[in-house]
């Protein structure tokens, strides 16, 4: 919202000592936030020109331009009495006044300006556009200024007001009411503590009924005023002051008529539309559009309504596209002497959707969307028709049409003590009522309690924390201390929140890149991957309005959106990531159906029980992939390539931070290669996999092939997982090493063997895995494995006797499981 600093001024008697930087200040702490202040856009000589003689001469490009002499004023012309300008525009004749900037100007954008040859002329200064000079408008004609309103040689900088200080001030939504001088104003009298003069105070005569007005729809239309001038000469300019105030409040002038009805919007902040008398047809009807009906806006659009549209018709059909834009059937024009005015309150919901709909935004929906005073109307009709008749002539008749009412205003209770509490500063309770009060809110103190009936214009206070927001702008958001609550005892990070954060830590700690993708997923995904038919991952929680058709569900792994990560990476030239992300699938419980229930009403405990029935399990999980290198190439040695192994090693070191006992056993599940996967078994059940990808899905993503990658049920680590991890046992005594070697069949898992080592003795402390051989002295289908012992008791130094025990022990507990040992 522009705001001319001199028309506030006008409105509100602010001190003279206040600058425009302290006021814009203050309306910032008010919670209109200053965006800029605009004023002297232009520097240097721009006078008020006659143009003497016009030619015009065609040019070899096709272009016509005029060559012009312009009296620019005593003091500026050249001794012939005038200067010589080269202008492309064509609205102007000779005799009429122009803007001139003359050399040594400096037009907005810092465009100078200086004589140059052009067009086989020396341009001798510029013939200026609204548009040149900031102004509302565009360049493809130059300003023409109306006689009798100034003279050859005046200052335009003065007569354009482009030396004027103007607010542009952020308008929240909350705050619809500032999109109007009456509103900005308002607010200034109590920052400044200031008398406020309400310029929507108008008196409304009224002796009769007006013009003939139905409204079907009391909900799209609560309140619809009209009010009828006649005998307006359409030809009268508008007032210099009323052009430039529109243009420095960021609209065009256009005409007497419309400039009057933006003039009123911008005052009071009601939208004004005027209709040509002469061209309506029988009486007006609010209602309904029916669908596929046609209307043509004052743009020229034909457009198509639709049935949620809010239409004004006469005999006709649609004449206007409520709280949006006109019809070009009743459009005022030069020719238009009756004019019929409208000050409608249309319902902010419906104008809205409309406004996108039909990608139609102005002015008026941009402050009926928000909400505008529904008392204003009948005012609003009245202050237009007095300026009309001022500057137009004509009479108003006497008959006005109002149909309907404002909406009552619902009361807000509050404690007189809230905003206290809520602040943290001492505010009491006169404090209270007098802020309200000057936010124009009726207030009723009854001990301790406060009842506040919010002015028309306020839609935006509908609980007791509005009304704290109220009194803390008056009272000074600075005033607010900055304290920090005090953390109640006994409180902290709940286990899985501390288990979270482990993950994360040991995932960084694997040089894993954390990622978030989208969780939706469709029957190409599924593809992709490669599962059967009848996998239960196929099935998933359907969304009624998807973002994405191919994409029509939540999805039930996290694979699906880090296979399409990992493609956007290496498509952009990364060859070596690694990936992961820790997020929720969906997977439906029942038909996966949920029940609709209305909002007029709170739902049943039946109807509550049913809807959590029908929400899906939400478990956490956690996925990574890795494709090139594991181990870059360097000075330090050869790089290695990501395997299968790197995978399974991650979850395992996942599961030793946590301390949980998985065990790791040899599986074939899609998308992974049917050899190279390994499943985690925690109390019997498989909460994940891990392993090299399938080839085939490889190749559906177009990625290169050994991209390793895992998945595990988070939720179920965090639930084996102890608050606080066993106590390590240390010794000081020495160890003693063993290493033994095991011809196995080639499918016996290597972790088989160990697990069975392990359990056998209380003094061996570890077993390592250090070597597998396949090849000369290994039998064909048999393979080798090498374990590292490692023995020691906590309090005393291995005999011979105890460490030979325990070696024998070693190898009879493996050759239970297949393993013999090799020679």
């Amino acid at each position: 919202m522009r705001v001319p600093v001199s028309w506030l001024r006008e409105i509100v008697a602010v001190p003279a000592d206040v600058t425009t930087e302290q006021l814009a200040a203050r309306l910032t702490a008010f919670d209109l936030k200053l965006e800029e202040i605009i004023g002297d856009s232009v520097v240097g000589p721009l006078v008020v020109g006659r143009v003497l003689s016009l030619e015009k001469e065609e040019q070899k490009n096709g272009k016509t331009i005029n060559w012009c002499r312009v009296d620019v004023g005593p003091d500026h012309n050249d001794e012939d009495g005038g200067r010589g300008i080269v202008c492309g525009a064509h609205n102007f004749v000779e005799g009429d006044l122009v803007i001139v900037s003359l050399p040594g100007a400096v037009l907005p954008g810092g465009f100078a300006i200086a004589a140059r040859k052009t067009y086989g002329h020396v341009s001798d200064g510029m013939i200026c556009s609204s548009a040149e000079l900031g102004l509302a408008g565009d360049a493809s004609g130059i300003i023409v200024v109306e006689p009798g309103t100034a003279e050859v040689g005046d200052d335009a900088i003065e007569l354009l007001g482009l030396g004027a200080e103007v607010l542009d001030l952020e308008v929240n939504p909350d705050r619809a009411y500032a999109l109007s001088l009456r509103g900005v104003a308002r607010d200034t009298a109590l920052a400044y503590g200031l008398d406020f003069s309400d310029p929507a105070d108008i008196d409304v005569p009224s002796n009769g009924t007006g013009y003939p007005v139905k409204v079907d729809d009391a909900h799209r239309c609560p309140v619809f005023a009209a009010r009828i001038v006649r005998s307006f000469d359409p030809t009268r300019p508008s007032p210099r002051w009323m052009a430039q105030r529109i243009e420095q409040a960021g609209m065009r002038s256009i005409s007497l008529a419309v400039d009057v009805t933006n003039y009123v919007m911008l005052e009071l902040g009601h939208p004004i539309h005027g209709y040509d008398l002469a061209k309506l047809e029988g009486d007006i009807v609010v209602r309904q559009a029916q669908e596929g009906e046609k209307l043509t806006t004052l743009d020229g659009v034909v457009r198509t309504l639709s049935a949620e549209d809010t239409v004004v018709c006469d005999d006709r059909g649609p004449i206007g596209l409520a709280g949006v834009m006109g019809g070009e059937d009743t459009e005022l024009s030069e020719t238009s002497t009756d004019v019929l005015i409208e000050a409608a309150h249309w319902d902010q919901v419906t104008t809205a959707r409309t406004v996108r709909r039909h990608k139609l935004p102005s002015e008026a929906s941009k402050r009926y969307e928000r909400g505008v005073d529904p008392a204003l109307p009948a005012r609003a009709t009245q202050r237009v028709a007095e300026l009309l008749v001022e500057h137009g002539g004509g009479t108003i008749d006497e008959g006005l049409t109002v149909v309907g009412e404002a909406p009552a205003a619902t009361a807000v209770t509050m404690r007189v003590d809230l905003p206290a509490r809520v602040s943290g500063v001492d505010i009491d309770a006169a404090t209270v009522v007098a802020a309200l009060k000057g936010n124009a809110i009726e207030v009723d103190l009854d001990h301790d309690t406060v009842t506040a009936v919010p002015p028309t214009w306020r839609f935006d206070i509908n609980d007791p924390y509005d009304l704290v927001e109220e009194v803390l702008r008056v009272v000074g958001y600075d005033k607010v201390p900055s304290v920090l609550p005090e953390a109640p005892a006994g409180r902290g990070l709940t286990t899985a929140q501390v288990i979270r954060r482990r993950v994360g830590m040991v995932l960084a700690g694997e040089g894993l890149i954390e990622v978030k993708t989208f969780p939706f997923a469709g029957p190409a995904d599924w593809d992709r991957l490669g599962l059967p038919a009848d996998d239960v991952r196929r099935r998933q929680v359907l969304l009624a309005n998807p973002l994405s058709a191919e994409e029509p569900g939540m999805t039930t792994t996290l694979l699906t959106g880090l296979f399409k990560a990992l493609v956007l990476n290496i498509g952009r030239g990364h060859g070596d990531v690694s990936i992961v992300e820790t997020g929720r699938v969906f997977n439906p419980r029942g038909d996966g159906t949920a029940p609709i229930y209305g909002v007029d009403a709170r739902p049943s405990d039946t109807e509550l029980e049913a809807l959590y029935d029908a929400l899906p399990d939400q478990p956490q999980h956690v996925a990574l992939l890795m494709a090139g290198a594991r181990e870059a190439n360097g000075w330090s040695g050869p790089g290695r390539a990501v395997s299968w192994g790197d995978a399974v090693a991650i979850v395992q070191h996942l599961a030793e931070v946590l301390h949980v006992d998985l065990t790791v056993e040899q599986a074939q599940q899609m998308p992974w290669h049917p050899g190279r996967c390994a499943a985690f078994v925690l109390d019997g059940a498989v909460i994940g996999h891990a392993g090299e990808m399938h080839p085939r899905v490889l190749k559906a993503y177009g990625l290169p092939p050994r991209v390793v990658g895992a998945e595990i049920d988070l939720d179920a680590l965090i639930a084996a997982a102890p608050r606080i991890g066993p106590r390590p046992d240390f010794s000081t005594f020495p160890v003693a090493k063993e290493d033994l070697a095991f011809i196995v069949d080639a499918q016996l898992p290597a972790i088989t063997v160990q697990r069975a080592i392990e359990d056998v003795s209380d003094l061996i402390e570890s077993v390592r895995l250090f070597d597998v051989y396949q090849g000369d002295q290994v039998p064909e289908g048999k393979k080798s494995l090498a374990f590292a012992l490692r023995l020691r008791a906590p309090d005393r130094t291995l005999t011979d006797d105890e460490i030979k025990s325990a070696r024998d022990a070693a190898i009879q507990s493996a050759t239970a499981v297949g393993a013999t040992l090799r020679a």
